[in-house]
């Protein structure tokens, strides 16, 4: 069993926008509100997120953790990486934070967040981390779990989503293989980007999201990554088919 927590549901610019006057940006349902894309997952005595972007620090306040095993990351453009500053509490209690990621993410941290990953360039009071780097093609183990990365598109990007049991996130995806589809069979809980109704370069829309849940057929189906431009999350719920649903900040589910 995992516990999951959608940490944050909205896009890169989160909803509401700043400044904006569309009416879903002024809507007053707490389901209209959304901070950059994220999620917990929580077994056993262990409390792994994966992506670390700029509303971290918020969303660790509003789930109430006090410790972190580490971060999974899929890509790194900022709504997905801002946040790693703000690992520093939980370093300060428990020590080094476990960041994994494939090599090319690496390269991009290293270069942002070089005070806090270069030892030689190494500022005071940084946190400190442990870097685990991981093959899209081969599985690996945390918290005694067996993880499986599953590579998707972004637009031209190769990122990485995870299957941890019956459980799947994908987020940021375009486009994946079948290959890659074999990989998500008979699936309780997939997590999936939707990004709005009209089409977007570099992001499933709903048609395309709903297309490729059916292909992948799970029990149920979480979409993600919403933007303003889907409308009203309780409008949109009700034209969905009964297992998928418009995910929304603090939402807490399990899979089996």
């Amino acid at each position: 069993m995992i516990e999951i927590i959608f940490l944050g549901t909205g896009t890169s610019q989160g909803v509401p926008i700043i400044g904006s006057n569309h009416p879903v940006c002024k809507s007053l349902n707490p389901k209209d509100k959304r901070l950059r894309v994220s999620i917990a997952l929580k077994w056993g005595k262990f409390f792994f997120v994966i992506d670390c972007g700029p509303d971290f620090r918020q969303q660790m306040l509003n789930c109430n953790t006090k410790k972190l095993d580490g971060i999974l990351y899929t890509h790194e453009h900022s709504d997905h990486t801002a946040g790693l500053d703000d690992i520093r509490p939980f370093y300060f209690r428990q020590g080094k934070i476990d960041l994994i990621l494939t090599k090319r993410v690496f390269t991009f941290l290293s270069k942002r967040f070089d005070y806090i990953i270069d030892d030689n360039n190494k500022y005071p009071g940084a946190p400190s981390v442990n870097i685990k780097l991981i093959d899209k093609n081969k599985k690996f183990i945390i918290g005694g779990k067996e993880i499986i990365p599953i590579e998707v598109f972004h637009g031209e990007l190769p990122i990485i989503g995870y299957r941890i049991d019956n459980f799947a996130y994908l987020t940021d995806v375009k486009s994946i293989s079948d290959n890659e589809i074999l990989k998500l069979r008979n699936l309780d809980v997939l997590v999936l980007n939707a990004l709005r109704r009209e089409e977007h370069h570099s992001h499933l829309n709903l048609e395309e999201a709903l297309s490729l849940s059916r292909k992948i057929n799970p029990n149920k189906t979480y979409l993600t990554h919403i933007s303003h431009h889907m409308g009203f999350h309780d409008e949109i719920q009700k034209t969905l088919p009964k297992n998928i649903f418009i995910a929304y900040d603090n939402l807490y589910i399990k899979s089996k």
